[in-house]
């Protein structure tokens, strides 16, 4: 199409910007915009026209079709969902059977025919297909979403087929759902009008396609692009019928030109959306299963997941605020293109002065997981509803429990404690509803509605990381909030402990100088649950354990590369979510029986009476039987820090018994790449076994501080073991023993000006304890992130230093 305006009644995206949202609603106004202004900055978005706001209100107003419309909504109580349903059903069919005025057909027919001319390729105009899609004029402002609630129609062919989708699109302003969010949001119905977007389609059908959002949509942290990905068309990652791949990259990385990826996570990709070969609206899309050789591999490379996030930057830097984005991967000339582009309207509005924490006191009986929705709990009695028609059954309070939802379910899905579905993604229509109302959402369980019954009573957790959780029965719950902007100085750094990366951004948000450590153990257990050198011999393994492990890394170049990259991936997720403060990664703890838990790992772990004492820490490293495995430890963490740019990790070596160890380690380090001091690289030691406090100046030479490990220090100087009852009641850090190697190894690192914290519990569980090691004159403190506010506020009353806030 060139040229100006085709008319009053149309006009082509090349020609719409921003300040035409009044004229063509804000989907077709921010497509536009980018047209304009970000072709040429590489953002890719295909071409199309929009008609207007006035053609919309133009057709409404033939035959009085309009005030009879007025007529119906003007007492109508959108809580009455049958006659909501009744009087939305009436008006779409009026809508239906109106006609277009002459001037309006005309000026879309030859904004058609010039679009099908441009597309080229000697395609005629029946094979071209488009999407027609519904921007409302009070749509996608930072203030409103109407996301989702009008109707879409994909692959959509010649004018005929158009024009009829046209008029879909209109009449879907009045579904139920758009009623009602009118409603609730005090929007005027007759202010809001309706554009139709007509926009060449992307052949993501034999691509890829998802959404994408600027920022950490459950925590809001601002410094990464969450991107989720599927096969097929994207309105199925939209609607929730399939869960997703899902993908985490670090802005700063980005922007630097380096490895950005932080996460990487494999959906089921049970089911992909296609065209069909029927031509009618309504019928020109279908659901094909996906071949089960490709669902547990990712659907887009890693250049494409940087390519898009490199675009979602451009996008996002372009309006200044956060976005949601859904953009489509071309399976005809490969390329990314940018299907949409609206401000995210959830935790863009989070002031972040008071933190709300939700936390669960009793746990029970998982009844069924999935990826949780916000971060709230909720509980109450279960009510499964097959289909939209039983919404009148629904009672306020219940936990809403379905295959699926849309956003015609959204005037009972506000008036649910929780929900749960089977199926869905953390981007789709569902989730975003939810996440607007505030409600706590547990989505992809897989069989919700098969395993859970009516009335039965449920908790549904959001609150304990990327997994929700349905239990059994009302469980404790509390909820603890906090004025962030009037926490007091102190005079030492409160960090935190943080060996779960998928809490590491909602952690982040709490005041804090760092992580003290992230312990490596729990990311290896969690990411990987592998033995490592069952991977490295992989082929070796007996049947049975050879399948199940070559299932789970078919989505990585071979079992090593899976290690090395998801331990990377982990460790640069704590350290991103927590730069530029420090982040003190303990390379692996594993005892010996842990160890043995792992997949595949009994074949290599010997039998010890006393693992807490046997082959552990610095031992292990140096042994020629863990060797391979350390250095695969050290790759990840050289990458995460080299190529990715995080130099903000420190590593800590734990259970260094004696100087000959240390040193050996340190030598080791060195010949994986991994120097003191090259490119700011500190070393830390677990400072947990009597001799390292009684040897302290010697254990400095090789180290850059200390973290003392009070838990084994006290264990192993009162010589009980702290896994048995028997013995637990002696188990105390303020034992004056104890205390004396607190003290030594404090002074020692203090008197050689090098780093000295502590990563146990006991400044947590003992006031006097933590005000004992102020008065010693400890640098940190590391505590678990549910104690951080309350020791914080107890250290300021003990400390006289302290002044003004943080």
């Amino acid at each position: 199409m060139k040229g100006p305006l085709v008319s009053e009644n149309v006009a082509r995206f090349a020609e719409l910007g921003l300040a035409d949202v009044e004229t063509v609603g804000g989907k077709n106004a921010s497509l536009g915009e980018m047209v304009q202004h970000l072709s040429a900055a590489g953002v890719s978005v295909p071409d199309g026209f929009a008609t207007t706001a006035e053609a919309y209100r133009r057709f409404l107003a033939e035959d009085g079709l309009a005030d009879r419309i007025n007529g119906l909504l003007a007492d109508l109580d959108v809580e009455d969902t049958r006659r909501l349903a009744d009087v939305g059903a009436s008006i779409r069919e009026a809508v239906e059977q109106q006609s277009f005025p002459e001037d309006l057909e005309r000026d879309i027919r030859d904004a058609y025919d010039r679009l099908v001319s441009e597309q080229g390729g000697g395609e005629g105009a029946e094979q071209v297909s488009f999407a027609v899609r519904s921007s409302a004029t009070a749509e996608d402002l930072p203030d409103a979403s109407f996301a989702g609630q009008q109707e879409t129609f994909l692959n959509v062919r010649g004018i005929d087929n158009v024009l009829h989708a046209i008029k879909l699109v209109f009449a879907s302003l009045y579904n139920d759902r758009a009623i009602a969010y009118r409603v609730h949001s005090d929007f005027d119905h007759s202010v809001v009008a309706l554009s139709a977007g007509i926009q060449r389609m992307v052949r993501s059908d034999i691509g890829s396609s998802g959404v994408m959002f600027t920022m950490d949509t459950e925590s809001g942290f601002r410094d990464a692009v969450f991107i989720t990905s599927s096969y097929g068309l994207g309105e199925a990652v939209v609607q929730g019928a399939v869960n997703p791949d899902e993908f985490y990259v670090y802005k700063p990385s980005l922007r630097a030109g380096r490895p950005a990826i932080l996460k990487r996570g494999v959906g089921g990709k049970a089911t992909k959306m296609v065209y069909t070969a029927d031509a009618s609206v309504g019928r020109t899309i279908e659901f094909v299963p996906v071949p089960e050789a490709d669902r547990p591999r990712l659907s887009i490379t890693d250049e494409d997941v940087t390519e898009l996030a490199l675009q979602a930057l451009r996008i996002e830097e372009h309006y200044g605020r956060p976005m949601d984005i859904e953009w489509g991967k071309d399976g005809v000339d490969g390329r990314i293109y940018i299907l949409q582009a609206r401000p995210e309207t959830v935790q863009s509005r989070q002031t972040g002065s008071t933190l709300r924490r939700f936390r669960m006191d009793e746990r029970g009986p998982v009844v069924v997981e999935g990826r949780a929705i916000g971060q709230k709990i909720g509980a109450g009695g279960v009510r499964v509803l097959d289909s939209i028609d039983a919404m009148h059954d629904f009672v306020a309070g219940e936990v809403l429990v379905a295959d699926m939802t849309d956003p015609d379910w959204e005037p009972i899905m506000k008036r649910a404690s929780a929900i749960v579905t089977n199926r869905g993604g953390r981007t789709c229509h569902a989730a975003i509803i939810a996440r607007e109302l505030g409600i706590p959402a547990v989505v992809g369980t897989g069989s919700a509605t098969r395993v859970l019954s009516d009335g039965q009573e449920v908790t549904v957790s959001c609150a304990e990381g990327d997994t929700g959780f349905v239990y059994e029965g009302l469980r404790e719950f509390t909820v603890t909030e906090t004025a962030l902007d009037e926490m007091p100085e102190l005079p030492v750094k409160v960090m935190m402990n943080v060996g779960t990366p998928e809490q590491a951004f909602e952690f982040s948000r709490l005041p804090n100088k760092g992580v003290g450590l992230a312990r490596l153990e729990f990311i290896i257990n969690r990411q990987i649950g592998i033995h490592p050198r069952a991977l490295l011999e992989l082929e070796d393994q007996e049947p049975g354990v050879k399948a199940e492990i070559s299932a789970q890394i078919q989505a990585y170049a071979g079992p090593r590369e899976f290690f090395v990259q998801r331990v990377a991936e982990g460790v640069a997720t704590i350290a991103a979510a927590f730069a530029p403060e420090p982040v003190i990664v303990r390379m692996s703890d594993f005892k010996s029986n842990e160890y043995a838990g792992l997949l595949g790992g009994e074949r290599y772990e010997p039998h010890e009476e006393n693992p807490m004492i046997g082959y552990r820490g610095a031992a292990r490293y140096l042994s020629a039987d863990f060797a391979e495995c350390f250095a695969m430890e050290c790759e990840a963490l050289k990458y995460v820090r080299d190529e990715m740019g995080l130099t903000n990790v420190k590593i800590m070596i734990p259970f260094v018994r004696t100087v000959a160890e240390a040193k050996g380690v340190i030598d080791l380090l060195g010949q994986h790449g991994l120097r003191r001091g090259e490119n700011d690289l500190q070393v830390v030691m677990m400072c947990e076994v009597p001799s390292n406090a009684v040897n302290a100046d010697e254990f400095l030479d090789h180290f850059d501080g200390f973290s003392i490990g009070s838990n084994d220090m006290t264990q192993l100087t009162l010589g009980l073991d702290r896994d048995s009852a028997l013995v637990a009641g002696a188990f105390d850090e303020r034992d004056p023993a104890v205390k004396k190697m607190l003290a030594m190894a404090i002074s020692a690192c203090r008197e050689r000006g090098k780093y000295v914290g502590i990563c146990g519990q006991g400044p947590s569980d003992h006031p006097d304890l933590a005000e004992w090691l102020l008065e010693q004159g400890i640098e940190s403190m590391s505590l678990n992130p549910d104690t951080v506010v309350e020791t914080w506020l107890r250290l300021a009353k003990h400390a006289p230093q302290s002044v003004g806030t943080v």
